[in-house]
């Protein structure tokens, strides 16, 4: 059962509810955890832009610590001045949306920082850890100050990840390397 602070938290609650231990007489079984390195054949790969607020206010130390509290790997990250036809693919998809010009001109007014996540179940729990700005305990509820400049995007799919990831970085700029917590958190 959540306590208030995690029923407060939504969807980041039940995330870390999911990844408490279970098994005790009437509850449900093991869930998937939503954090660490997992065995290669579980991994996800995601991928999280600071976007220019993040970085013109300094928060990145903020935002990567609660990946690497999590247990998350990160194997890529670069600070770039976005190039607009890298933001328009990206957000190819909201081309239609009355915000899309003011989202690119955005996107391409300072620097960002692009990352690429790695860890098992880390697209779902990234994204419930980006939340909304209006859910206290997320990334964007507590570091972001209005709805357009929300300090972070998140891909929202495995197969969205995998295409952004592209759009950001080449294959050669992502690094392969053992993280030594593996059976620490895997047993």
């Amino acid at each position: 059962r959540l306590g208030p602070a995690g029923a407060a938290m939504g969807s980041l609650g039940r995330c870390l509810a999911r990844s408490l231990p279970r098994g005790q007489p009437g509850l449900s079984p093991p869930a998937p955890r939503c954090y660490g390195s997992a065995p290669a054949a579980l991994q996800e790969r995601t991928l999280l832009l600071a976007k220019p607020d993040a970085v013109q206010r300094r928060l990145l130390g903020d935002i990567i610590q609660r990946f690497e509290r999590r247990g998350f790997k990160l194997v890529a990250m670069k600070l770039l001045q976005a190039d607009r036809r890298v933001v328009e693919r990206h957000y190819e998809q909201l081309r239609l949306k009355p915000f899309y010009p003011a989202l690119v001109a955005y996107m391409t007014s300072g620097p960002v920082v692009a990352m690429v996540w790695e860890g098992y179940n880390v697209v779902r729990c990234t994204r419930a850890m980006v939340g909304d700005s209006s859910a206290v305990g997320t990334i964007r509820g507590d570091l972001s100050v209005h709805i357009t400049r929300n300090v972070v995007h998140a891909s929202d799919s495995t197969e969205t990840a995998q295409r952004e990831i592209g759009f950001w970085f080449r294959r050669d700029e992502l690094v392969a390397w053992d993280s030594r917590d593996r059976d620490n958190i895997y047993g």
